[in-house]
């Protein structure tokens, strides 16, 4: 298999403690899942965000949101994702994903944390 700056993430930041799921998650996650055809790259990031914000992940949106915008979705379409599911997976979940997607997602114009 060739690998690719992405497929080779997990195995540089995890490879020396989990080789396995470094293994895994390069290959068949990244290697394999993300690279089917059925959904386009962005429909995969808006599902795996929304799934992060229902289960309250937050510390997976520092690489999911902005791979999410790399990947075409807006940053209004994910702050639009997080208020609708505060009424479908709870405020706190919401009100969590929000702070880390202003955290990470600054306004245009602005620099992060100001």
């Amino acid at each position: 298999m060739t690998t690719t700056k992405t497929s080779n993430g997990a195995r540089a930041a995890i490879g020396d403690i989990a080789p396995k799921l470094a293994e895994i998650t390069d290959d068949v996650l990244f290697g394999d899942v993300w690279e089917r055809p059925e959904l386009s790259k962005r429909d995969r990031s808006l599902v795996t965000c929304a799934a992060l914000v229902a289960t309250g992940k937050t510390e997976q949106m520092t690489f999911h949101l902005p791979r999410a915008i790399e990947n075409g979705v807006t940053r209004a379409e994910l702050i639009e994702m997080i208020t609708h599911l505060a009424f479908y997976v709870g405020w706190p979940s919401a009100m969590s994903a929000v702070g880390k997607a202003k955290e990470l997602l600054p306004e245009p114009g602005k620099e992060p944390g100001r």
